[in-house]
């Protein structure tokens, strides 16, 4: 197999044991087409040398990586979902395929299944995926790691040949399974689930294995005083998503504790949306009926879900000190907001008083206006730097009305970032690269109607232009 020098396989999550996982089978497609793969960070991991042959017979028939996984492993964990505790919950549809290390940082990876067959967790599911849920998934990480989110990359997309049927797309639809690649797949309800079986014992076990592998400076601290290490650590990691989630329109949608992982990663998207203003009610999820996780309601859904991994701890840090730990949650994605607004505007600090006044100038003028939230982003990027830019954007009477004074007189207390890049060429464009749900909807067609992707690859290109401008 010609994997690079670059490649690095581990099998650390084996070392949890039986009791974290179940050995499992994948399924047996009838077909296996190649989609999509993700060359950039394949070469991150050594695997950019593979042919399209070998590539689906490591990510579509699952043959094990070179010292990696004998067996895929389905993950066991719990959740509250809609916060309604779920203790049948499991990996249904997908598996722990092959852990690797990040030839740039040395940072553990996972590579997880979407779509793979069915497992002891699957609840009277086929275990499938469908092929407009895959596409669906790399649109979202692909922008999203454009626009600097922490997020699971979308490794592979491979269709594989089945008619499913399904209650929320016409149906039959066709069928794939999706392998992504993230940091961790340990969940907060994986703590969760052991917890609820009064196993303190187990707990220990899987945060000395977190701790360990994943935050190894704390690694060695006393029982008690690596519980809180890690429990900040999760706290600040989580609130640097929800700041970029709301810096960037986003709204995953369906922020139960099982879809919350402990190193702040976005990952498993189901009805995901950006919003096209800034709308705190915006929702993306058409079963969400009381909004629970709107655009404006993720920031305490996520606090929320953090409460639930302290209560797992309680027996190591006391609940005294672990709600300490919980308060400084709302400061700090109020600070990772402020940073996560200018890193999209292109400028620099000016203290943090002249910091927050643009953040609130800038959300104020996007809810009182309406004004077009990513063309907004867009048009101001370097501040001031950027006003005859904006003179030609098509949101140009929205900056010559009153509403955007205070805006405008925040922006002249800040600098543009030296590595604002403006003369890039994405920023010589009248409007910006967007993923809204009709540009979804546009793309998916072509693909269902005439097996054209030609429309996708374009729109993943444009991300990648904006990557590119963004350098994130």
């Amino acid at each position: 197999m010609p994997v690079t020098e670059l490649y690095r396989a581990e099998t650390l999550h084996e070392g949890l044991g039986e009791p974290f996982f179940d050995r499992v089978e994948p399924a047996t497609f009838p077909l296996h087409r190649l989609r999509y793969r993700n060359q950039r960070w394949a070469a991150r991991v050594g695997l950019d040398g593979l042919s399209d042959a070998e590539w689906i017979e490591h990510f579509g028939r699952f043959a094990p990586l070179p010292d990696g996984l004998a067996h895929p492993l389905a993950l066991r964990y719990h959740g509250h979902q809609f916060r309604v505790y779920n203790p049948d919950l499991g990996d249904g549809r997908g598996f722990l395929f092959a852990q690797l290390r990040d030839a740039q940082d040395g940072r553990l990876l996972d590579l997880g299944t979407k779509g793979s067959g069915q497992t002891p967790w699957s609840r009277r599911g086929d275990g499938r995926l469908t092929l407009k849920g895959g596409v669906r998934e790399i649109l979202a990480t692909e922008m999203l790691e454009a626009l600097g989110v922490d997020t699971s990359k979308t490794f592979s997309l491979i269709e594989t040949g089945e008619a499913l049927m399904r209650a929320d797309e016409p149906s039959p639809t066709r069928s794939s399974v999706l392998v992504r690649l993230s940091h961790s797949h340990i969940r907060i309800g994986t703590f969760q689930r052991l917890a609820f079986h009064d196993d303190s014992a187990a707990i220990d076990t899987l945060l000395d294995h977190v701790c360990r592998y994943y935050f190894p400076a704390i690694a060695d601290l006393p029982a008690s005083d690596r519980a809180l290490a890690f429990l900040e650590e999760v706290v600040a990691r989580v609130a640097k998503l929800g700041a970029g989630y709301m810096a960037s329109g986003f709204v995953h949608g369906v922020l139960n504790s099982d879809n919350i992982n402990i190193t702040g990663e976005s990952f498993d998207y189901g009805p995901w949306r950006f919003a096209p203003v800034y709308d705190p009610t915006f929702t993306a999820a058409y079963f969400d009926e009381i909004g629970l996780y709107s655009f404006g309601r993720q920031p305490g859904a996520l606090g929320w879900n953090l409460s639930r991994l302290a209560e797992c701890l309680i027996h190591l840090t006391g609940p005294k000190l672990a709600e300490e730990v919980l308060a400084t949650f709302p400061g700090r994605i109020q600070q990772e907001f402020r940073a996560a607004l200018l890193n999209r505007l292109g400028l620099a600090s000016a203290g943090e008083e002249a910091d927050a006044a643009l953040a609130k100038a800038f959300v104020d003028f996007l809810t009182t206006t309406k004004a077009p939230f990513e063309q907004a982003f867009f048009d101001w990027r370097g501040g001031l730097a950027s006003t005859e830019r904006a003179k030609r954007s098509p949101s140009a009477a929205h900056y010559e009305a009153e509403a955007f004074a205070p805006v405008r007189a925040a922006l002249a207390q800040h600098r543009p970032a030296p590595n604002g890049r403006l003369d890039h060429p994405y920023f010589q464009r009248e409007t910006p690269c967007t993923m809204l749900i009709d540009e979804v909807e546009a793309l998916w067609t072509p693909i269902a109607e005439n097996d054209d992707w030609a429309p996708l690859y374009a729109k993943i290109a444009a991300i990648d232009e904006m990557r590119s401008a963004y350098k994130s």
